[in-house]
């Protein structure tokens, strides 16, 4: 079977179950701990698919890599579900498949925001000026980079804004270059 297949049939029951009772909320924040941890830690998906494992040793490992002890019971029986079905190596799809369900039902956009320097303020002022304008929320997911002088890039729903002060070098440069070529 496909994994896309298998990997979107699973998230969409674990999110209709979240649903139902309604801890989709925390199912989302656990999964997104999941996710990330199988992203830093390369040694969880082994240790997961390792067949010596007995399902017991995995279930902890799941648990905890998706929040510790506090891991709602939902996502535990999810866990029990993917392991006694012998899925695991499709974990990872699942917790990208969920995420991505969670968000379209949801209505959250997902947006990259770059700046010089640290600025927790600028991304909370975003967030709430790209939310008003789009009528959903957005989370943005901040990076530092100090070669952009100044200012910041915004990319959301696939559009790019850059109000960096190396861009705006740029221009003037080209426009000073373009100047000097009609001159000679």
């Amino acid at each position: 079977m496909n994994t896309g297949v298998v990997s979107m049939r699973y998230a969409k029951a674990l999110l209709a179950y979240a649903k139902a009772q309604g801890k989709e909320d925390v199912v989302y924040e656990e999964v997104k701990s999941l996710a990330v941890h199988y992203a830093e830690v390369p040694e969880l998906r082994r240790a997961i698919e390792n067949p010596v494992l007995d399902v017991e040793q995995k279930l902890n490992l799941l648990c905890e890599a998706a929040g510790g002890k506090t891991v709602s019971e939902e996502l535990k029986r999810f866990f029990n579900l993917v392991l006694e079905e012998k899925r695991e190596k499709f974990l990872q799809f699942m917790t990208w498949s969920y995420i991505d369900l969670y968000r379209e039902d949801k209505h959250i956009l997902i947006g990259k925001l770059t700046t010089a320097i640290p600025s927790p303020k600028l991304v909370k002022h975003l967030e709430v000026l790209a939310s008003e304008r789009t009528k959903g929320s957005v989370e943005l997911e901040a990076k530092v980079d100090p070669a952009l002088i100044g200012g910041y890039i915004i990319e959301l729903a696939g559009f790019r804004m850059d109000a960096s002060v190396a861009n705006q070098l740029k221009r003037v440069k080209r426009q000073f270059m373009a100047r000097n070529r009609r001159i000679v």
